[in-house]
């Protein structure tokens, strides 16, 4: 880990979407222990961080989970996330028994639809002075 990673995992996601953006209240009010960071995948911040990570700068495929060195991709972001928030949350991680491919394709047809199901932004998400201390950027 650089002395530029956060101590805690960071997840990054779609700052236009909709749906990615309404269930940020739902993470944050979950996250009792206070342990995930946010930020949006349009950021500078989280353009270093996925360089990082291994990933490209750009990188906009799916939500993202970085974990020190560590990025987590497609459902195995979601997953990570469940594992991450804690007991009763923990348990969903339980889907990493499901293969891979099969995960990754549900999630890719959710992605896919993000915006025609639930719509786009104008502009991306700039965190309020309440959020701003969960946020990298």
């Amino acid at each position: 880990m650089t002395d530029d990673t956060p101590d805690r995992p960071v997840v990054l996601f779609d700052g236009v979407c909709n749906l990615c953006v309404g269930s940020l209240p739902w993470l944050l009010r979950m996250d009792r222990q206070d342990r995930l960071r946010f930020g949006t995948l349009q950021s500078e911040a989280a353009s270093e961080l996925l360089r990082q990570s291994g990933l490209s700068g750009d990188y906009d495929e799916s939500m993202v989970v970085i974990e020190g060195d560590r990025a987590y991709t497609e459902s195995d972001a979601v997953v990570r996330i469940a594992w991450l928030l804690g007991f009763p949350w923990a348990l969903g991680s339980v889907a990493s028994i499901v293969p891979k491919t099969i995960r990754d394709r549900a999630y890719r047809f959710l992605a896919n639809n993000r915006y025609d199901w639930f719509g786009k932004r104008g502009q991306c998400l700039v965190p309020d002075e309440k959020l701003r201390a969960r946020f990298i950027d």
